[in-house]
């Protein structure tokens, strides 16, 4: 995690990461102004919250209540070495507690990160730099040695030179790349995750039988998702872009929209239409692209080959961010590299719904089989050794198609996690299973996932295969476990060069009478390459450009940033749009307009319901305003100091509207037990003299909103160097 220190008044230290700011000054005898804790002050008190906070993981999961539970920390400085100190923590149990769990809290704190970085003694490496912010070299620990070089299924080239070609790439751009976190719960399982120091919401995760591997899928996935601006999907990137001579790439193409708000002539084609227009119900203006709002320049599209011709095809970029998500994405050593994976991934995913939407029961893979792969079994003897049955399947339907199944049943929730993975190898699409199964997860992580059911509805709802490409945790049918398999096991194999099976790919779509769309990137010095495969790759349904577009974001994005500066006549005209819209009132208002507010924020939290609320309040409305608080204090997880202020505002309102009440009888024991600072908002925003407390004042401009400016600032590197490049 890159930390930034900026210098204040006097010794005071303002230290900024992620979306916080920690404030650090001295104590006056060491002539600092004593207005907050050292620096050593926040390392002791790290290591002794990081303790705690162990001790609660072990206590939710088990139900024991913390309410009598005590930590407590000492440091025991050596008086001939002041730099060796020993830490104590205590933990003051009540008796209530049983011996095994005494023993469990104990091992929890053993677990705290604090401490074991500490134990293991972190190098320090102190250097200048011209820039921080051009000192882009990747903070990777891999020992990325070319001398000793790894070659996978798969991959072209060496790991080892994999890693420095996409470490170099992502420092050229400017990316400050750096681990946050790394996984190794059994063996031959690797996972880690991976982001932009500089703008945290561009991050990937990775998997791999080895540290390695697992780095070259976060870094592949990350230039993939640079390279389609996947990042960036659903954001505003702000009026200058939406203003520039380009928005996604150069060669971009723009259609005005019709006077009649029908499709314009020239972009898609006839096969493309037939699936996202079936009806004849899809207008212009549904395609409005959403990261730039640009009404005035029509719809953006971008050009794609159809696969079967080499014809050109002109698709609109809302189309593509509104149905397909990352599905269909990536990139690799060469252009036939990426494009494996690309289908690769579109099979795992078509073939992994038809599976579970239909109960489709799988065969085993007989251990014979599976014993050709020693380090996957391995990997399966570690879960299966912790608890974990573990189920591996082929999920090729008769041999069809290159795709896998490893299933993890936890008897200890009767929850289950069906992982597929796909590639023209068995061996790399086994092992993609398995990873994908792990990737980000501790054992303790395990018993999230979701019991599985008997109740076709649950399986077949769209919702929960969306919840499946997320993070793989969807339901899935009792059915799956049968012992009837409606398919033989085949001990299939579509391998061959990376070009054959591209080709090899691309012919079972050709089976399946599906057409595919590619777009092939070079531009950043690495190969990508997006797929799109209509009616067969999308991860929403296609009514979904119609009933549920992101461009729904420009019905409402200015207005809401600037919604201090809004006429009563403007609050009321937004008001009712959100009303007769029908959206949902706990869609946050991030998601609604495509604005990343700090979450620590009021913004952040803000929902299409508390919206409303404020909106009523500053109009005086206030009999609709209570009817709003009390659902939102029912059924709204928000903070919990928005939330009292909920309470204050509902107890206020209550009084006023009854006309037997006055306000003045109740406002010294209401402010007893809101305060006194909650309750002048409180008054002032039932009276009209506060409006929209908590949301800080921001335009178009974003003013004040730096997390977006930072994701902007990210995206504007990518835009530069596409602009340097064509």
């Amino acid at each position: 995690m890159e930390i930034k220190v900026n210098y204040l008044d006097n010794l005071r230290l303002e230290a900024k990461f992620d979306d916080f700011s920690v404030i650090a000054d001295q104590p006056i005898r060491y002539k600092g102004d004593g207005s907050a804790p050292g620096p050593f002050d926040y390392f002791l008190a790290s290591s002794a919250m990081c303790a705690a906070y162990f001790v609660k993981v072990y206590c939710l999961a088990r139900d024991i209540p913390t309410n009598n539970i005590r930590v407590s920390q000492n440091n025991i400085v050596d008086p001939e070495d002041r730099y060796k100190q020993q830490i104590k923590i205590q933990v003051e149990l009540p008796d209530s507690i049983s011996d095994k769990d005494r023993q469990g809290i104990l091992r929890s704190i053993d677990r705290c990160t604090v401490k074991k970085v500490v134990q293991a003694g972190p190098d320090f490496i102190v250097e200048a730099v011209e820039s921080l912010e051009q000192d882009a070299q990747a903070m990777i620990m891999v020992d990325a040695d070319e001398n000793n070089q790894t070659f996978i299924l798969g991959k072209d080239l060496p790991l080892e030179k994999t890693i420095a070609n996409m470490t170099k790439i992502l420092a050229d751009l400017g990316m400050k790349i750096e681990v946050s976190s790394w996984r190794n719960i059994v063996p031959n399982v690797w996972s880690l995750h991976i982001r932009d120091a500089a703008s945290p919401m561009c991050f990937t995760n990775g998997k791999g039988a080895s540290k390695e591997s697992a780095l070259c899928s976060a870094l592949g996935e990350f230039i993939e998702r640079l390279s389609f601006n996947f990042f960036y999907n659903d954001q505003f990137f702000g009026q200058e872009i939406a203003n520039a001579d380009f928005v996604h790439y150069p060669n971009e193409k723009w259609f005005t929209l019709t006077a009649d708000d029908s499709l314009p002539v020239g972009m898609l084609d006839d096969y493309c239409l037939s699936i996202f227009n079936p009806e004849d119900e899809l207008q212009g203006s549904h395609l409005i692209d959403t990261n730039s709002g640009n009404v005035e320049r029509g719809i953006c599209c971008i050009p794609y080959s159809r696969h079967s011709d080499g014809e050109t095809v002109y698709i609109p970029s809302n189309i593509i961010e509104n149905l397909f998500l990352s599905n269909g994405m990536s990139a690799g050593n060469n252009i036939y590299e990426a494009q494996v994976q690309c289908l690769s991934e579109i099979f795992e995913r078509a073939v992994k719904r038809e599976i579970i939407e239909q109960e489709i029961v799988l065969p085993d893979v007989p251990q014979d089989v599976l014993a050709q792969y020693p380090h996957i079994v391995a990997g399966i003897e570690g879960l299966e050794k912790q608890g974990f049955p573990i189920l591996v399947k082929d999920a090729s339907l008769g041999g069809q198609f290159p795709v896998m199944c490893v299933t993890l049943m936890n008897p200890k929730t009767g929850g289950v996690f069906a992982s597929f993975g796909a590639h023209p190898s068995m061996e790399v699409a086994i092992e993609r299973s398995l990873t994908e199964l792990l990737q980000g997860r501790s054992f303790e992580g395990l018993n999230d996932v979701p019991k599985p059911t008997f109740n076709s509805m649950a399986v077949t709802e769209p919702e929960n295969f969306v919840e499946h490409f997320v993070d793989s945790t969807g339901v899935i049918s009792w059915r799956f476990f049968s012992s009837k398999a409606e398919y033989e096991f085949v001990d299939w194999d579509f391998s061959g060069s990376n070009e054959q099976e591209c080709a090899t790919l691309f012919a079972i779509l050709a089976d399946l009478g599906k057409e595919a769309y590619v777009l092939n990137m070079e531009q950043f010095g690495a190969s990508a390459c997006r797929i799109i495969v209509p009616g067969y790759s999308e991860v929403y349904p296609v009514e979904d450009l119609i009933w549920d577009n992101t461009n729904k974001a420009l019905l409402y994005r200015e207005d809401v940033l600037n919604i201090h500066k809004l006429s009563d006549e403007q609050l009321v005209a937004l008001v009712e749009r959100l009303e007769e819209s029908q959206l949902d009132n706990y869609i946050d208002i991030i998601t609604l307009i495509g604005i990343e507010f700090d979450e620590n924020t009021v913004w952040g939290q803000l929902t299409i319901l508390e919206l409303k609320i404020l909106i009523y309040l500053a109009l005086g409305e206030l009999e609709q305003a209570i009817e709003l608080v009390g659902e939102f204090l029912q059924y709204n997880d928000n903070t919990v100091q928005r939330n009292l202020f909920y309470q204050a505002v509902n107890a206020v309102l209550e009084v006023v509207l009854d006309d037997e009440l006055e306000l003045d009888d109740f406002i010294n024991n209401f402010t007893r037990m809101f305060t006194e600072e909650v309750m002048q908002a409180v008054v002032g925003s039932v009276d009209g003299s506060v409006k929209f407390y908590g949301l800080t004042p921001t335009s178009m401009q974003l003013e004040g909103l730096d997390r977006h400016l930072r994701l902007i600032d990210s995206y504007k590197k990518l835009h530069q160097s596409r602009r340097s490049s064509y």
